[in-house]
């Protein structure tokens, strides 16, 4: 989260943001919903915010824009770190959704992976969000852990399906170079408990355990990393799944909005520096996608839910010969085990799902784009 004598600079100026939201689409001549079912606060912590600045920002949310009566708003929380004034306010303005960045619920391998919490501590959020009213909640694991075992991990989802959450979200730990973690093992390190790390096939290994404890319990997978009871799926994550408009608001935020013509899709990113948004920066990082680049994105999206990708679908929407090619490249992967194909869905296979980064790029390969990352 921001240092908190920012707090409520930043949130005037996502404030800001909100109330000329509809100018700045008129200009670029999109289509921008006034109805609103989701709204999704994430990103640092959200829970440090003062209450009233909670109340401002919805106050502003919903007198710019139609949120709807059952709309799903959820808020990202670190354990720990939701006092009862701020649980208070969340509750008043309409919050029914709450994800808690948990990650393993023993308490050496999260205190090691810099987490300030413990299992007594979750547990407790747990029981007083449901005593606030919002039952509707999510917790956030990882897989890979420095110092994680075989025997932790399944103490991990025991506590998990124990405290009776209806969504789970299961992440395999990756590796970069803009973690510390990721330059440490990349450097053969040992800070960080870097030489800690379980191998990626004993990794590969925790997750499949996930999905046969998680979808034996109830929570049936519904996307690469997100498992739900019937019902509790992400309203808000199944938007970016399933190609549907979302407005970004607030720092190196995303926004995917079509044109009026239905033909276009503007991806616009705003600034990630702090500093030039709080003085006011509205420039957005935009890219116009025509069909081609729409189909890539049906593609490597849809493929991470279970429900797949039909072609005829995409057919229908782009025409067969801007979808050909691509399904030639879904059938050769199906060749290849990664992929299969029933009643004309395509659908990644338990390996496919390991490698998953790796089957999307397929798809971008005549073009050299990126997929795009998303959340669970």
């Amino acid at each position: 989260m921001y240092p908190a004598s920012e707090h409520a600079r930043y949130i005037a100026r996502v404030i800001e943001e909100v109330t000329g939201a509809r100018n700045w689409a008129e200009k670029l001549a999109l289509d921008l919903p006034h109805p609103v079912d989701t709204i999704y606060l994430g990103g640092g912590t959200p829970s440090l915010l003062e209450p009233e600045l909670f109340e401002r920002l919805f106050g502003a949310i919903r007198r710019d824009f139609d949120v709807a009566a059952d709309a799903e708003i959820t808020v990202e929380c670190a354990p720990g770190q939701l006092p009862q004034a701020t649980l208070d306010a969340m509750a008043s303005a309409g919050v029914n959704r709450v994800s808690l960045g948990v990650q393993s619920f023993i308490d050496k391998e999260a205190h090691e992976s810099g987490r300030l919490h413990g299992r007594a501590i979750v547990l407790d959020d747990l029981r007083r969000l449901r005593a606030s009213g919002i039952s509707n909640l999510n917790v956030d694991l990882i897989a890979g852990l420095a110092g994680q075992t075989f025997a932790s991990w399944d103490e991990s989802l025991g506590v998990l399906l124990d405290s009776g959450v209806p969504h789970a979200s299961v992440y395999m730990l990756e590796v970069d170079e803009d973690s510390r973690l990721g330059r440490e093992l990349m450097a053969g390190g040992a800070r960080y408990r870097a030489g800690l790390v379980p191998t990626d096939d004993a990794i590969a290994q925790m997750y499949e355990t996930a999905i046969s404890r998680l979808e034996s319990a109830g929570l049936k997978q519904y996307e690469i990393s997100n498992f739900a009871q019937p019902g509790s799926e992400s309203r808000h994550n199944l938007r970016y799944w399933q190609r549907r408009p979302y407005l970004g608001l607030g720092l190196d935020a995303s926004s995917m909005l079509r044109d009026r013509e239905g033909e276009f899709v503007l991806r616009a990113t705003t600034t990630d520096d702090l500093k030039g948004y709080l003085e006011g920066d509205t420039a957005r990082e935009t890219a116009w996608l025509g069909p081609e680049r729409q189909v890539e994105e049906a593609w490597f999206l849809g493929l991470r839910t279970n429900a797949g990708v039909d072609p005829s679908e995409l057919e229908e929407e782009f025409g067969t010969e801007s979808t050909a090619d691509s399904v030639g490249v879904a059938e050769g992967l199906v060749g290849d085990g990664l992929l299969t194909q029933q009643e004309g869905r395509f659908r990644l296979t338990p390996r496919g799902r390991l490698i998953s980064n790796d089957i999307f790029q397929e798809f971008l390969a005549e073009t050299g784009h990126e997929a795009l990352g998303t959340s669970g």
